[in-house]
């Protein structure tokens, strides 16, 4: 990739399809000059995360074939620095190629390859175009195993470092609110109709179960992430690299990234298919369902303040209108479902990705990698603000919830067994019909004492479940 120098604001380079103009403060190159001219689509550079995978990437190819003698240690050193200097994030401005670009991600392989040759060249070696992109920093490697392996990298440390963490952190939050409601009993609803009390920490605890299997599906799908397709080169075979390449590459970026690596035992697979991937946008789209089912709960709870169920009181925090004073809207679970309703979205599109493979090599990936990223990061990002600004500072309506409680007809539920179905459910009609308290209907209707359906109709006792005539006591 030879260049020339031009008084104005580019340069002259070649490569093997010939010259072009590339800006002058460029430290990329012909290949990178060329898929900025071919696709100029979305305007939309591929994730910080999947350009610090490749450079980690690049380091570690660089370390691995040193210690192979396949590369001169001192330019390995100075590869080995650039790329860090990548990963890092002190040269993102020099990866301007669009997402939507060739289905293999070459235009990005070569991207990082020209930057990193020119850093290593220029910052490494003192010396003029002494590291070149493909003989030195692609030494071993193909874009076909780069992209790939680049993908589950920066997919894992995402996960890792932003997703887990985040998803506990809303876990822990969801728990402690729980204990501090205690045994606070309100109605349950089903078919959003009344239906039998639970307490708070039940039905927060059940948004925490849900949490629990989204983090232990999440988990699993990192088990086949881990494995790298790097060592397979073009088309899986490992042409051009070294047996050992693709085991020593996997142990090098888990000591790169503190994270478990595998070499993938089938490299074809891991070039000609992306299902780990899909797989892993799979759990997400399952923890974007959980999520939305969370919001859409608390915003009904949050409903009103006076003509809806009015049970909670999210955290005010901005006016809800522009033309109503005083109106106060729950924008974080709104912020959630619109989130979950993108990570569904992306989903749909990675699964058509992911299928769009033919023979060798799969043909979608940079749109793979974007999409991926983004859903766990709009996860981890809108899971922390759900945590800390929705569910750690609501306040329970106390008395919105007793009196819904108290004229909740559903509990002549617990009667069934002393007086039937069919006197219940009068019971229950008549009480609904009247606006009364069950128990006052109950008490004129059913022949039993007062005594005895005070603990039958107890709230707080039918949270636990099981029957509770038999230890109800006479009447």
């Amino acid at each position: 990739m030879a260049q020339r120098s031009s008084p104005n604001k580019y340069r002259i380079e070649h490569d093997s399809m010939g010259e072009l103009k590339v800006p002058a403060a460029a430290l990329w190159g012909a290949q990178t000059q060329r898929a900025v001219e071919n696709f100029p689509i979305s305007g939309r550079p591929m994730p910080r995360g999947f350009i610090r995978a490749l450079g980690l990437v690049k380091a570690a190819a660089a370390e691995v074939n040193a210690d192979f003698g396949l590369l001169p240690k001192g330019v390995a050193r100075a590869i080995h620095a650039a790329a860090l200097q990548v990963a890092n994030g002190m040269h993102d401005a020099q990866f301007p190629i669009d997402v939507y670009q060739t289905g293999s991600g070459t235009s990005s392989n070569m991207n990082a390859n020209e930057v990193i040759a020119t850093l290593a060249s220029r910052d490494g070696l003192k010396k003029k175009r002494a590291v070149h992109p493909n003989d030195h920093v692609n030494l071993g490697q193909s874009s076909n195993d780069v992209i790939p392996t680049a993908i589950r990298v920066s997919a894992q440390l995402a996960v890792v470092e932003d997703l887990l963490p985040a998803l506990r952190h809303l876990r822990q939050t969801i728990d402690r609110r729980g204990r501090s409601l205690g045994r606070l009993t309100k109605t349950g609803r089903t078919h959003l109709m009344d239906a039998m009390p639970l307490t708070f920490a039940q039905e927060f605890g059940a948004w925490s179960a849900q949490l629990s299997s989204a983090q232990g599906r999440i988990e699993d799908a990192l088990k086949r992430l881990r494995r790298l397709p790097i060592g397979g080169t073009a088309i899986g075979t490992g042409i051009n690299a070294d047996p050992r390449f693709g085991k020593t590459m996997a142990k090098a970026l888990s000591t790169l990234t503190k994270t478990k690596f595998e070499s993938a035992a089938d490299k074809f697979e891991g070039l000609a298919s992306q299902d780990d991937a899909v797989e892993l946008s799979g759990q997400l789209n399952a923890l974007a369902v959980a999520l939305m089912k969370i919001a859409n709960d608390l915003r009904w709870m949050n409903a009103g303040p006076l003509a809806g169920l009015g049970e909670i009181e999210l955290p005010a925090l901005q006016p809800g209108s522009s033309i109503m004073p005083g109106k106060v809207n729950p924008v974080i679970p709104e912020a959630t479902c619109m989130v979950c309703a993108q990570v569904i979205g992306h989903h749909t599109a990675i699964t058509v990705a992911g299928a769009s493979g033919n023979f060798q090599l799969n043909v979608m990936l940079p749109l793979i990698a974007h999409d991926l990223l983004d859903s766990i990061g709009l996860l981890s990002n809108v899971m922390r603000l759900l945590a800390d600004k929705a569910i750690a500072g609501l306040k329970v309506r106390r008395d919105n919830i007793d009196a819904a409680l108290g004229r909740n007809p559903i509990l002549v539920t617990a009667l069934n067994p002393v007086i039937g179905y069919e006197k219940a459910a009068a019971i229950a009609k008549r009480a609904y019909r009247e606006n009364r308290a069950v128990f006052d209907v109950a008490l004129e209707d059913s022949g039993l004492s007062a005594a005895r359906l005070q603990k039958l109709l107890d709230p707080a006792s039918l949270t636990r479940g099981g029957i509770h005539a038999g230890s109800a006591g006479g009447g």
